[in-house]
C-alpha cells in the first residue's frame, strides 16, 4: 500500500550535542502544574542559564499572566540562538524507542512524525487521526500565537495505537542491545528516568511501516481510527490550525513536502501494561444533593443510591457493575448510584450535561479532580458533592471513540503529573 496512507512517517529528529546537561535541558509537559507556580519557580532554579527546553516552551502557569507577548518574542529568540549555536546534532529520517521508567514502571513510545491531513479534532470526526476527548477551541488561538513564529516543535504529545499483537514498538523493546543509545538520563523534579534508541537502519523502518500497515488494513475504511490521542491534543490542534493557514499559500507539490505538515509525537501501545488510565472526578461546591438529582433525572428516568460502607467498596462496585454507575460522597456519606434509562453511554458523559446545565444558570462551582481521595475529602465539607467516575476500559478504549465520538472532556489523564511526557525531541518546522 501507499505509506502516505498510514499518516505516520519518521523524522528528521534534533536531540542536544553531547556534553548539554539533559536533566536540565528536559521539563515537564507545559500543561502540568497549572496551579502549581512554586513548582516552575524551582524549575527556573534548577536549570540557571543551562540550555533547557524551559526557556523555550511556555508553562501554561503563565498563560494568564502579564508580559504574554515578551516570554513568546523570548521563546522564538532563544529557538534561533540555540540552532545557531550548534547545540543540535540532527538524525536525519529516523525514529527513536523511548524508554521512560517511572516509580518503578517502564513503558514504551515510538517518536514519529503524523501527518495533520490525517488529523481532524471535530467530535463526530472519523479520521486516521482523531481526538479522545472533547477539543476547547478557545484554547487554540493563545497556542497558535506560541507556535506561528516559531522555528522548533517540542512535542509532549502521546498519541496511542489498539496493537494487541505488540507488533510495532515492542519487537525493539526485546532487542535494545542492537539499539544504538543516543540519550541516558535522570529527569528532574520526580520525574523518573528516560532512554532514547535510535531507529535508522532501513530494515527496522521498513518492518515498522510493515507493522503500521497491519494495523491499517484491520480497520474499518468506514471510520478508521488509527491514532487516537493519549495526551496534547491541543498541542496537536494548534499544529493542525496553524499547517491550515499555512497550506493555503502552497502549491500542491510544496503541501506533499512542507515540515509544517507534520507534528513530532510519541506514539504509545495501549496494551503496555505501564500505562495506566486514571479517571478524573469531579467535585460540585454550594450544590445540594437534591438539586443534584434534579439535574441528573433530566437525562435519565431513574436513579438509585446504594449506601457503601467504604471507597474501596464503592470503587469495586461501579467499576464491576454495568451500565451507567458512578460513587457520590455528600457529608460523609459515600454511595454507589446506578442510573437508568440516560442516552449516554459513558458517566462520564451523563455528568457532562448535567455539568453544562448547571453551568448555563450559574447553579454552583465545579473543579476537575485527579484521585478519589481528594474528591472525598473535598465533599466532606458542607455544600459539596463529589463525583467518582468509573476506571476507563483500555480494552473498549477505541471502540468507545468509534461508536461514540471522543470523551467528554477531562474524563481520563494518563498517569500522574509527574510521569507525563518531559520535552527532549526536536524538530524544526520552518
Amino acid at each position: 500500500m501507499d505509506r502516505s496512507e498510514l499518516g505516520v512517517k519518521s523524522a528528521d529528529i534534533l536531540l542536544p550535542r553531547e556534553g548539554i546537561d539533559l536533566e536540565k535541558w528536559a521539563t515537564v509537559a507545559c500543561d502540568q502544574y497549572t496551579s502549581e507556580p512554586e513548582y516552575w519557580a524551582d524549575v527556573e532554579q534548577i536549570v540557571k542559564e543551562s540550555p533547557s527546553t524551559f526557556r523555550i516552551t511556555f508553562p501554561e502557569v503563565y498563560l494568564e499572566k502579564d508580559g504574554k507577548a515578551e516570554r513568546i518574542h523570548d521563546i522564538v529568540k532563544t529557538m534561533e540562538k540555540y540552532l545557531d549555536d550548534g547545540i543540535f546534532t540532527e538524525y536525519k529520517d529516523s525514529f527513536i524507542l523511548v524508554k521512560r521508567t517511572c516509580d518503578g514502571k517502564s513503558r514504551y513510545g515510538l517518536i514519529a512524525a503524523l501527518d495533520l491531513e490525517k488529523y481532524d479534532y471535530s467530535k463526530d470526526s472519523k479520521s486516521l487521526i482523531r481526538a479522545t476527548e472533547g477539543t476547547i477551541l478557545e484554547r487554540i488561538p493563545p497556542r497558535k500565537e506560541i507556535r506561528k513564529d516559531a522555528p522548533l516543535e517540542l512535542p509532549h504529545i502521546m498519541v496511542l495505537i489498539s496493537d494487541e499483537k505488540r507488533s510495532v514498538i515492542e519487537p525493539f523493546k526485546d532487542r535494545l542491545n542492537d539499539l544504538r543509545k543516543i540519550y541516558d538520563t535522570s529527569l528532574m523534579k520526580n520525574g523518573g528516568h528516560l532512554e532514547g534508541y535510535l531507529i535508522d537502519r532501513k530494515e527496522d523502518k521498513e518492518n515498522i511501516y510493515l507493522a503500521f500497515s497491519s494495523l491499517y488494513a484491520s480497520l474499518d475504511k468506514s471510520n478508521p481510527l488509527l491514532f487516537a490521542m493519549g495526551d496534547g491534543n491541543h498541542s496537536l490542534a494548534t499544529a493542525k490550525s496553524c499547517w491550515e493557514d499555512i497550506k493555503k499559500g502552497l502549491s500542491e507539490s510544496e503541501r506533499e513536502t512542507h515540515r509544517a505538515r507534520y507534528a513530532l509525537v510519541e506514539i504509545e501501545n495501549i496494551y503496555d501494561e505501564a500505562l495506566l488510565f486514571e479517571p478524573i472526578h469531579r467535585v460540585f461546591f454550594g450544590l445540594d444533593k437534591s438539586e443534584l438529582e434534579k439535574e441528573i433525572l433530566k437525562y435519565a428516568k431513574s436513579i438509585l443510591y446504594r449506601k457503601e460502607e467504604s471507597l474501596d467498596c464503592l470503587i469495586k462496585r461501579i467499576n464491576s457493575s454495568k451500565g451507567l454507575h458512578f460513587g457520590l460522597c455528600c457529608s460523609g456519606e459515600l454511595f454507589s448510584v446506578e442510573v437508568k434509562g440516560s442516552k449516554n453511554f459513558l458517566s462520564a458523559s451523563l455528568m457532562q450535561s448535567v455539568i453544562d446545565s448547571l453551568k448555563e444558570r450559574n447553579a454552583c462551582q465545579i473543579d476537575y479532580i485527579h484521585g478519589v481521595d481528594v474528591t472525598q475529602k473535598l465533599s466532606e465539607e458542607s455544600g459539596n458533592i463529589g463525583i467518582i467516575l468509573p476506571d476507563v476500559d483500555k480494552s473498549t478504549f477505541f471502540e468507545t471513540v468509534i461508536k461514540e465520538g471522543s470523551f467528554p472532556r477531562k474524563t481520563f489523564s494518563i498517569g500522574h503529573a509527574n510521569e507525563k511526557r518531559y520535552y527532549m525531541e526536536a524538530r524544526r518546522i520552518k
